[in-house]
């Protein structure tokens, strides 16, 4: 029988919205015990099953720092703040969203790459909800994705860990080979939190993988866990004797990704939005002043530079002079010269763009053009000695700040 005709005859059975009993099964399930052992119970049709497994938190279980309850809390927060950021739930109920990720055979893309785990967190009612749809047999892909896609279909968002490069695009890619026998792939929205950590540490951690802050950031520490580059090779194990033990480590290791997931997303709401006294660094929050700042969230940007210049830690210079560009950009002068000759005032290295920024304020805003003569020798001071350390010279340079000298001169003189 040819792939698309076994296809055809899998859609024709596939029908069932919950796991089946094994008993309208036309083949035996190995191990079913030990399946059932797991909370894992098959579906399908005929000689065709996957394996859906189940496990219910209550929603007041606390999972690292947070319970999962405050998931609740940050998405109210995002309602009451009005904040415009591509991490925000206000249009959003919990309910419809799914923590997921995947296991695969390969830990690279491509069309040889099958997806043999599809896995969920996800809030319904009193409850945190896991569910697992896994491949127990590789010609039963077509069974996988029903079971699964039946299963979400009243889901709206995804939030993953590095899912819009990887997890999404497989399952797109599976999908598509499969499309004539299963149902439509949802136009689910996305959340990738892996774009989030790496902006907020990326230079405070060793790495940005989950594991790193799970530990670091959400107070989440596994212990036995089956490292994610050995789940393939379970899998192909688990092939080879149908015994789940096999992949047990493999099932739990899923599980704990997608229960992070919603510890992490609590986690980055309440940095971002500042909620409920949660401990900010100076370091976090210089990240998310420029977050806002890219955003066009300009209010909420300067509140927290405004935070980190006021304060004594190091990076108040470089808040103070992001502090000047965004009210230049404002065209705010008066707060923009404020804010940079205060770093100036406070600094022994003064960048030369700086002094030149300041310069143009006084001269065309400010029409000092003494303080403006000033600032520009200044910076000419700091561009000969970078000069000099590099041992280069830029004839167009030099000829630029001469011209700017002059003209201030001569303006001076009227």
């Amino acid at each position: 029988m040819s792939l698309r005709d076994k296809l055809n005859r899998f859609r024709s059975h596939l029908t069932s919205e919950l796991p089946i009993s094994p008993i309208q099964l036309s083949v035996e399930v190995p191990f079913l015990e030990k399946w059932a052992d797991l909370q894992a119970s098959p579906y399908g049709s005929e000689d065709e099953y996957v394996m859906v497994r189940e496990v219910r938190y209550p929603i007041t279980r606390r999972h690292g720092r947070y319970t999962f309850h405050q998931l609740h809390e940050v998405m109210d927060a995002w309602k009451q703040s009005g904040a415009s950021h591509p991490l925000s739930s206000a249009q959003r109920n919990s309910e419809e969203l799914l923590f997921f990720d995947t296991e695969t055979t390969g830990l690279h893309g491509g069309v040889g790459n099958t997806v043999f785990l599809l896995g969920y967190s996800r809030i319904e009612e009193d409850s945190v909800v896991v569910r697992q749809h896994f491949l127990a047999a590789p010609h039963a892909e077509a069974t996988l994705y029903q079971s699964f896609l039946t299963d979400v279909k009243e889901s709206k968002h995804l939030v993953t860990f590095n899912g819009k490069a990887f997890d999404w695009p497989q399952v797109r890619t599976r999908h598509t080979l499969l499309r004539d026998s299963v149902p439509h792939l949802p136009a689910f929205g996305h959340y990738d939190l892996l774009h989030g950590a790496r902006r907020l540490w990326k230079r405070e951690l060793e790495s940005c993988r989950l594991s790193i802050i799970e530990l670091e950031k959400l107070g989440i520490q596994r212990h036995g866990d089956v490292p994610g580059y050995m789940a393939p090779i379970l899998y192909f194990d688990y092939l080879k004797s149908r015994d789940p033990e096999v992949v047990q480590g493999v099932l739990h290791h899923n599980e704990m990704d997608v229960l992070s997931l919603i510890t992490l997303y609590i986690h980055i709401s309440k940095l971002l939005l500042e909620h409920d006294n949660e401990a900010v660094t100076h370091e976090e929050r210089f990240e998310i002043a420029r977050w806002y700042e890219m955003l066009g969230e300009d209010e909420l940007a300067l509140q927290r530079y405004r935070t980190i210049a006021d304060s004594q830690h190091p990076l108040r210079g470089n808040a103070k002079i992001a502090l000047g560009h965004q009210y230049k950009r404002l065209k705010d002068w008066d707060k923009a010269l404020e804010a940079w000759e205060e770093f100036i005032n406070e600094s022994d290295r003064i960048p030369e763009e700086i002094s030149i920024e300041v310069a143009k304020i006084y001269e065309h805003q400010v029409k000092d053009y003494e303080k403006a003569l000033h600032y520009t020798l200044q910076a000419y001071e700091t561009w000969k000695l970078k000069r000099s350390l590099l041992r280069t010279s830029s004839q167009t340079e030099l000829a630029t700040y001469r011209k700017r000298i002059e003209r201030l001169h001569a303006k001076i003189k009227r």
